[in-house]
């Protein structure tokens, strides 16, 4: 019985937000935005490092990972606190969309059943453009385009490898990682950045020290 009323709490949880203001008018406020960035006009190198750091089963989920939330889900019971969050990008789009960025787990219930929702109505490509146009990059930039301009001067498209797979690494921690709170902690999580985008297949490791020594030529 408690587990029952506990499912409706959370069912409830996403019917009254939705209610207040619909999934397709929260799409609508994003891409209403004036510096929105479609997915074509993403580096594939950034997209491939967002990707290989956030959620590299993207493609494959229905809009949760289960191996992800079960190794999330393992280290928290042991470290006895919400230490890791094994949110895939739908996930973490519904967050930014509609709840609070406290690990409560009712609103970690209710980001799953949105999430459903939003891979149901939209494609993988939406939902990475629609997810890249809505975080925070640090130092006032949420979008990706704001953030490309203000710390390379240049836009999205445009971006180098060295510029793509640090900016991918900055939305993890921005006041930690934000090249203009500082550098050395922001090349710290792109080379952390790399090494994965190595795991994932998407870098060799000469393409990954090119990218990372190319940074000290910019």
């Amino acid at each position: 019985m408690l587990l029952r009323r506990s499912g409706f709490k959370r069912l409830s949880y996403v019917r009254d937000a939705v209610r207040e203001i619909s999934l397709e008018d929260k799409v609508l406020a994003i891409r209403e935005k004036e510096n929105y960035t479609t997915f074509d006009q993403l580096p594939e190198i950034y997209v491939d490092a967002v990707l290989s750091v956030e959620d590299h089963r993207f493609y494959s989920h229905s809009g949760i990972d289960i191996i992800a939330i079960t190794r999330a889900a393992v280290n928290d019971l042991r470290a006895g606190a919400f230490v890791e969050g094994g949110s895939t990008v739908t996930q973490q789009l519904a967050k930014n969309m509609y709840f609070t960025q406290a690990k409560e787990l009712d609103r970690k219930v209710a980001e799953v059943f949105l999430a459903f929702d939003i891979e149901r109505a939209y494609s993988k490509h939406e939902i990475f453009e629609l997810y890249v146009n809505s975080i925070y990059f640090g130092n006032g930039y949420y979008c990706v385009q704001d953030a490309s301009q203000g710390y390379f001067g240049k836009d999205p498209e445009d971006m180098t490898d060295y510029e793509s797979t640090l900016l991918a690494g900055v939305p993890n921690a921005p006041s930690c990682y934000a090249p203009t709170v500082s550098r050395e902690l922001a090349s710290q999580r792109q080379a952390q950045v790399v090494a994965r985008m190595v795991k994932c297949g998407y870098f060799t490791e000469e393409r990954a020290q090119e990218t990372l020594a190319s940074g000290a030529m910019q």
